[in-house]
């Protein structure tokens, strides 16, 4: 990779990597007395395909189909108006690197189903720069993950493929509930 192609993949990984420290650690401020703005309403997540938190090999770099997980969700608080789901690094040192973003999943809908997506669901670019599930390689160590789901009281209506950065701020604003799947893998 080139000196200007490697300048420009940091300088896309740090802006991602700065709207998801925003998305992630966005604290409401309370300080004007006309407008209240209250935290997420906790939600939770599952996957019938983990066990005790381990998110099976097929899921990774090492399966020989790579799929993304089920997952399912519930609690999305009134005035829900769509989902967005974010897949990403727990244990990046830095900025988080993120495998998947879908948005624009029906407020009705309360699940993933293993390798697809829901109708009128969208995929924003993840950290490698496409609209898909990228697998995760954990290596030989046991690696974390979080699959959090986000209850958005708005639909996004971007278009597929919007950019990682521009989806996780849309996401941070728009957020009414929000609920967290820690998972690890190993290779």
């Amino acid at each position: 990779m080139d000196r200007t192609a490697f300048a420009r993949r940091i300088r896309r990984t740090r802006r991602a990597g700065a709207a998801a420290v925003a998305l992630c650690c966005a604290v409401p401020l309370a300080s004007c007395a006309d407008i209240t703005i209250s935290a997420p309403v906790p939600m939770s997540v599952t996957s019938a395909a983990f066990e005790r938190q381990v998110m099976p090999q097929r899921f990774t770099c090492a399966g020989s189909k790579v799929l993304s997980p089920p997952l399912g969700w519930a609690g999305a608080p009134p005035g829900t108006r769509s989902i967005a789901l974010v897949f990403d690094d727990a244990d990046a040192p830095i900025t988080p690197y993120v495998y998947w973003i879908v948005f624009d999943i029906g407020s009705a809908t309360s699940a993933l189903t293993e390798g697809q997506l829901p109708p009128g669901a969208e995929q924003a670019q993840n950290s490698a720069g496409r609209a898909d599930y990228d697998p995760p390689c954990p290596g030989s160590s046991l690696h974390g993950y979080r699959f959090t789901v986000y209850a958005l009281n708005t639909v996004l209506h971007l278009p597929n493929g919007a950019s990682l950065s521009q989806t996780l701020q849309d996401i941070a604003q728009a957020t009414i509930g929000r609920g967290r799947l820690s998972a690890y893998a190993t290779s």
